[in-house]
């Protein structure tokens, strides 16, 4: 009789916490749930800088430190005017070269932002020159990464100077924890993802196209 009592109330108990109830299990439950959840933020975060190698996101493709500038570039959906403007500039052999070269590199919606019909013009085999000054313009030879640039403005007490392959200028600053760029007609482009190394350089994703005198 006491065997069968005990049965009942157990069985009571187990009614009354509800199917596949346990205070201890089910907080133990709830809180892995919000571990797994942070976890696959973290995980989804990383997902968006990195590929499953550890190579850095650009436009959505792995950026391969074995492939050279070019071959990079052009499997990034954000960088298709850039790369049909290199295209179009006769400098796609420069920057498959040997460098090491530094590419400022913008975005679609930088190009964007400049004047209807801008980019347009430059595409036209007479803007030839014109565009390919304003693209070298974005390239600064050797590997300046970041910690290099940080430390030039540092060392400049908050600017340094980097002189570009077109012959112009560019000066770095720093807006909070990112690296402005100022060009010679005092227009500003923000580095949106620094330190895309590549085979024979380094790329640092700007959103404002930067123009020389």
């Amino acid at each position: 009789m006491k065997k069968l009592f005990l049965t009942l109330l157990a069985l009571s108990l187990a009614a009354c916490a509800g199917p596949g109830s346990d205070p201890v299990g089910g907080n133990r439950n709830n809180n892995t749930g919000k571990m797994s959840g942070n976890s696959n933020s973290m995980n989804a975060n990383s997902n968006m800088n990195a590929g499953g190698d550890g190579n850095p996101m650009v436009g959505g493709a792995a950026m391969f430190k074995t492939k050279d500038i070019i071959d990079n570039a052009v499997n990034s959906k954000d960088h298709t005017t850039l790369v049909a403007a290199v295209k179009a500039a006769g400098l796609v052999d420069t920057l498959k070269g040997a460098g090491p070269f530094t590419v400022f590199a913008p975005v679609n919606a930088a190009f964007e932002k400049l004047p209807a019909g801008t980019v347009d013009g430059l595409l036209k085999p007479e803007s030839k020159a014109a565009l390919t000054t304003i693209l070298t313009y974005h390239v600064v030879p050797g590997k300046q990464d970041a910690a290099t640039i940080a430390k030039a403005i540092e060392d400049g007490k908050g600017k340094a100077t980097f002189k570009t392959v077109a012959g112009g200028t560019l000066t770095a600053s720093m807006e909070g924890a990112s690296v402005v760029l100022t060009d010679e007609k005092g227009g500003k482009s923000k580095v949106t993802t620094a330190d895309v190394i590549q085979s024979n350089g380094v790329i640092h994703v700007i959103d404002s196209v930067l123009m020389p005198k």
